[in-house]
């Protein structure tokens, strides 16, 4: 026998990289902890295909940098990337398409690989912040493997712009163990209505205009992409109502809702399912009356300082396997045909990930004019600021 432990729980992980990320604690540390120092030469060793790939493009650099959404991504695989091709990706998380685009906006991001959502991508062409994809440097991107639904955006007047990484929802997240006597919230109507009430200082939203504004459009039956100057009257009327009653505004919420300093929190479906997985009494809801059905993207920006490595990065993603792990680990869906044959049954059958039709008929995707219209980045600023 022995005391040794070969192992963390998903929880500690989770927490340990949350640390990380954090910058509390070294990644030496990070990779001992968690026994990815170990992961990363057994995942290196087990993708000759990558091997491979790398050798035969040469030099890529010793670094990648990625702007992403948080909890996004398996962290072996970026450690067996770059084990295999020399590059350590760097890592920059955001919270909403409107930072991303204002980095962008700025110059001198230093990014290589950033993740958009649908309705971003025309924006980022109409501004010239984007890179059309050479797909020949792609070879496991394969159109056909793809639902359209969740691929279309990425293409705009026939120029590839951006390949799909993941889709999803947006619903919210509760912890059930806290409803008491109060019946578990199926409506958004119900979650600000109860945010106001029982869990008042217990609850976080985004720290993003297009889902927190959508949400509360939908407590009205509103269209969650609307514009209309009376409709976005009565949403900053309630989100201002609400307001002294939350805990926070910010799009990063899982350390809070596990620690339990909130109690229920807008979620993307990733973020739900992994919460649900570690913690069965957090449940993630769609709201019966609507809300956000979403894809999200590989893209180059312009003035990319490591194209070489940038390329090789997306193209390492899209491999089914190892999309497939990625996947795995985060809880969001792919819409990549390849991927799916390699998922368990349980996976594939899981209402969080793929919700019943009712409710999926009943999401709407955001729309390109919400980016951009300035009565809604006006609405969020005051409400921010209140």
């Amino acid at each position: 026998m022995t005391d040794r432990k070969d192992f963390i729980s998903r929880k500690e992980f989770m927490a340990e990289l949350h640390r990380y990320r954090k910058g509390s604690v070294t990644r030496r540390h990070f990779l001992g902890v968690t026994g990815l120092g170990l992961a990363t030469s057994v995942l290196g060793a087990a993708m000759p295909g990558l091997r491979r790939a790398a050798w035969a493009q040469g030099s890529i650099g010793d670094r990648v940098v990625l702007a992403t959404w948080p909890n996004y991504h398996d962290p072996a695989n970026f450690e067996a990337f770059a084990t295999a091709t020399g590059a350590a990706v760097d890592m920059n998380v955001f919270g909403s398409n409107e930072e991303m685009l204002a980095k962008l906006q700025a110059g001198g991001s230093g990014w290589d690989v950033f993740v958009p959502t649908n309705y971003a991508v025309t924006t980022y062409v109409a501004e010239d912040l984007i890179e059309p994809l050479d797909v020949s440097r792609l070879p496991n991107y394969d159109p056909a493997s793809f639902d359209p639904r969740f691929a279309a955006a990425g293409t705009v007047d026939g120029t590839v712009y951006a390949v799909p990484k993941n889709w999803g929802t947006t619903g919210f997240a509760v912890n059930t163990s806290q409803l008491g006597s109060v019946a578990k919230p199926t409506t958004w109507k119900e979650f600000w209505d109860i945010t106001k009430a029982e869990f008042s200082g217990r609850t976080m939203v985004h720290d993003y205009q297009l889902t927190t504004i959508g949400n509360a459009l939908k407590y009205y039956g509103y269209s969650f992409n609307s514009v209309d100057p009376k409709e976005l009257a009565d949403a900053e009327k309630l989100l201002l109502d609400v307001k002294p009653h939350l805990f926070a505004i910010n799009s990063d919420y899982q350390p809070s809702m596990r620690s339990g300093d909130a109690w229920m929190t807008v979620c993307w479906t990733g973020d739900g399912k992994q919460m649900n997985r570690d913690m069965p009494e957090i449940e993630y809801v769609l709201g019966k009356e609507g809300g956000e059905l979403w894809s999200d993207f590989y893209a180059i920006p312009k003035g990319a300082p490591h194209v070489d490595a940038a390329y090789a990065l997306i193209n390492f993603l899209l491999d089914p396997a190892v999309n497939a792990k990625e996947s795995l680990f985060h809880g969001y869906p792919t819409a990549d045909k390849r991927v799916d044959a390699l998922m368990p049954p349980e996976v594939l059958n899981d209402p969080i990930l793929y919700p019943a039709q009712d409710l999926l008929d009943a999401l709407e995707f955001g729309a390109a004019v919400t980016l951009t219209d300035p009565n809604r980045a006006e609405l969020m600023a005051r409400f921010k600021s209140a």
